[in-house]
């Protein structure tokens, strides 16, 4: 009795262990890069096809993911949004390692294909501590009615920096339909 018991488990281990052998041949893990960037989520390869997720997608390009549930798809929003950053009426990109510096952030954009109900500037430092320097909500009187060309001029801000290395100016858009803010322009700016 005890020897049967015993072939049913090694049967029933095999069948097991092949099942999860076959499953992950099936779907093998990918690194995807863009840019250098590995993505976050990587992808699956199946049946010799590359997959990856709409979310991490959209995070690497800087575009808006919109999904639609009752029709079942998904749209990538990527607006051109340019940003340069004003000390005073100079352009810069690098500034020394800890010093306060006032600054305006001009951002222009345009190819905006949707709607959104909200926007906001930020800059983190090369630790990734983030730091928000103005933005609006559809509910500002200055919201832009013509998304799809509407410049915007953040109030100036003196903000230090502190270390050195890389500090990131992010603008963010949220879509009409209240989803998350999203990311969809960068600018560096170099402490050194």
């Amino acid at each position: 009795m005890k020897f049967h018991r015993l072939i049913l488990l090694t049967v029933a281990l095999t069948l097991a262990g092949g099942s999860a052998i076959y499953a992950d041949s099936i779907a093998q893990k990918v690194k995807i890069m863009f840019n250098k960037q590995e993505m976050a989520d990587g992808g699956a390869l199946i049946d010799g096809k590359a997959y990856v997720g709409v979310r991490s997608l959209g995070d690497v390009v800087q575009g808006m993911v919109a999904w639609d549930d009752d029709g079942k798809s998904v749209t990538i929003y990527k607006p051109n949004v340019h940003m340069f950053v004003m000390s005073g009426s100079k352009p810069f990109g690098s500034v020394p390692k800890g010093k306060s510096t006032s600054f305006q952030v001009f951002a222009q954009i345009d190819n905006l294909q949707t709607d959104i109900s909200g926007f906001k500037v930020t800059v983190s430092d090369p630790y990734g501590d983030e730091t928000w320097l103005d933005g609006r909500t559809s509910t500002d009187s200055d919201f832009p009615t013509d998304k799809d060309n509407f410049w915007f001029t953040s109030a100036e801000k003196s903000y230090e920096f502190k270390s050195s290395g890389k500090y990131t100016l992010r603008f963010w858009m949220q879509p009409a339909d209240n989803s998350p803010m999203q990311v969809v322009s960068e600018k560096t700016i170099l402490a050194k």
